[in-house]
């Protein structure tokens, strides 16, 4: 019998192996467009950045919403001293850190809601309004997390939120993970002994 036609044989396998070479390129490209390593399969990075801020918009969104509806402490349950059933505890016991709690988690859901509208409608996900949205829902939703904690100082809870704030500023302006700076490729050469 003859083994180019039966699939015993390695001329199908062969055969198969070029049809998926001729595939990559033309109308067809690959499927995998991130593979690592370089040359024609560098990762590429801004291809899906649109969609992937997109989903971070929308976890700081519902995030933001959830922290502004379940305030930290709870509620309280009855009708007191100065306070009516269902009125935020914290509100009532430490009032400057409810207000900055509420501030940070408007400003977080206000900017994140701009993220989503923004990607939506088609800005570019390198823009300025991208990076500025992006950069006042995340670090007011970090500003959130450190207000709920009640042991901290409402000086150092801003100054956190400032030095995040001015961290993602430089990250999202300088540093491309897809074209790292010579200084740090000659780093990794050297640490890899090359």
């Amino acid at each position: 019998m003859d083994g180019a036609g039966n699939g015993n044989g390695n001329g199908d396998h062969v055969l198969m192996v070029e049809t998926l070479g001729q595939q990559t390129g033309g109308e067809n490209p690959p499927q995998n467009g991130g593979g690592g390593g370089g040359g024609p399969h560098a990762p590429n990075f801004d291809a899906n950045a649109a969609g992937t801020l997109l989903v971070v918009a929308t976890l700081i969104t519902a995030l933001s919403y959830q922290l502004g509806t379940n305030i930290p402490g709870g509620y309280w349950q009855d009708d007191g001293a100065g306070h009516a059933a269902g009125d935020p505890i914290m509100r009532d016991k430490h009032r400057r850190r409810y207000w900055l709690f509420m501030a940070a988690s408007w400003a977080g859901f206000g900017s994140s809601m701009l993220l989503t509208v923004g990607l939506l409608t088609g800005v570019p996900a390198r823009s300025r309004f991208v990076r500025a949205a992006f950069l006042v829902a995340y670090s007011t939703l970090v500003l959130t997390f450190v207000t709920s904690q009640p042991r901290t100082s409402l000086a150092m809870d801003i100054a956190i939120c400032v030095g995040v704030m001015a961290a993602l500023a430089v990250f999202t302006r300088y540093l491309r993970l897809d074209r790292p700076p010579r200084w740090a490729q000659a780093a990794f050469r050297q640490l890899l002994g090359r």
